[in-house]
């Protein structure tokens, strides 16, 4: 099946149409599991309870706090069509196994009514996710389960490990190479990461540690901070890299606590973001990552090549430009992770090079994203030249 085709849009669009604000009272069901967070697996994630007691900044959003913002989020695709004034359809058997979950904060970035927004299109259920028959898809792309090593810790490449700290997240993109990942099973939390740390502790030949999901950023600060004084105790480990999308969904999760607890960090930190869309760099966004950089932690990111979304030289290059324009660092271009239900998202390697070849004509080469593909069983990523 096709992807749709891309409707770019500016940021000015997007300030003279805001998007429509759904209220408790207009969609009951975005809150009537408020404390959970359903996984791709149907497992129940509590979602972050902890209050701040006394919020220096409580987000940068100047709203609400990151976990009412988790709390609030639309829980269902019909809730989601509504708040941005699309007709109510069936919604896809897909949406049973991995349920829509999108915070306001960013639905708000999209257009009303307009089928084809780019941020719409990462994070609405379609029926083309029913097409489980994919030749050459699956429920595991890139050999998790098989680099399983201790509980919730994956162990691929030489030098580094990357641990599942949880299986919440910020919102579920309908492209997640995890989104039928069996978190419980694996034992992500096991034991408050006991397997995990005591594994990292006798391979002295791992010097940096990846904390993933879900997305880590959904821990609350007390569990992050237990969670890096354990790793910091093990005197090999040199680098952490935290992977999140939290700073780019839900940005006043970017607290000046969590700043400073990272900042302290004996370990060289490092913040990698994910983006695909210049739309989704508004300046709340900008300003969480400010905080970050200006803090001493440098901030990556990496996107993903997705039809319908960013798959033309403008898009990408704007969304280049912006990041550097604010001292993100273009990281990575991922080739679509080829999980099971993400078919409609796919590029072709040929269409992605021809791009980043054009991206290399338009920008510094600092400005350039290297495009990679995850192979399961190889020993790096495999750059795409």
């Amino acid at each position: 099946m096709r992807g749709i085709s891309l409707i770019r849009v500016t940021e000015n669009d997007r300030n003279e149409h805001p998007a429509v604000q759904p209220s408790q009272a207009e969609f009951p069901g975005s809150t009537n599991q408020v404390g959970e967070i359903l996984t791709g697996t149907t497992d129940l994630v509590p979602v972050p309870s902890q209050s701040p007691q006394n919020p220096e900044n409580p987000g940068v959003c100047g709203e609400v706090s990151w976990q009412t913002a988790m709390k609030r989020a639309i829980r269902r695709s019909n809730q989601l069509r509504a708040a941005v004034g699309l007709p109510v359809t069936a919604e896809p058997h897909a949406e049973a196994d991995f349920p829509t979950f999108a915070p306001l904060e960013y639905v708000r970035r999209m257009i009303p009514g307009d089928p084809h927004d780019p941020l719409l299109r990462q994070v609405l259920p379609i029926a083309a996710e029913d097409q489980t028959d994919q030749p050459g898809f699956s429920s595991d792309p890139v050999g998790d389960m098989g680099a399983l090593v201790a509980g919730g810790l994956l162990h691929k490449y030489h030098g580094r490990a990357l641990v599942v700290t949880t299986g919440a997240c910020g919102v579920h993109c309908r492209y997640c190479f995890r989104r039928e990942f069996p978190y419980s099973e694996s034992g992500s939390q096991n034991q408050d990461y006991a397997p995990a740390i005591e594994y990292l502790s006798r391979k002295t030949d791992i010097d940096e540690v990846i904390l993933s999901g879900g997305d880590p950023l959904t821990l609350v600060d007390d569990k992050i901070d237990r969670l890096l004084s354990q790793l910091e105790a093990i005197p090999h480990l040199r680098r952490l890299r935290i992977h999140s999308r939290m700073p780019i969904v839900i940005p006043q999760r970017i607290t000046e606590l969590l700043v400073r607890r990272l900042r302290q960090s004996r370990l060289a930190t490092w913040m990698v973001v994910h983006a695909n869309h210049p739309a989704e760099l508004d300046h709340h966004v900008i300003d969480a990552c400010g905080r970050l950089v200006d803090a001493g932690i440098p901030v990556l990111n990496q996107a993903v090549l997705l039809r319908g979304v960013n798959d033309d030289a403008d898009t990408l290059e704007s969304l280049c430009r912006r990041l550097v324009d604010h001292r993100i660092q273009p990281y990575y271009l991922h080739q679509l992770d080829r999980v099971t239900g993400a078919a409609h998202f796919e590029v072709s390697e040929a269409e992605g090079q021809s791009l980043v070849d054009t991206l290399r004509t338009r920008l510094p080469g600092y400005a350039v994203p290297t495009y990679v593909i995850e192979q399961s069983g190889q020993a790096s990523k495999t750059p795409i030249p």
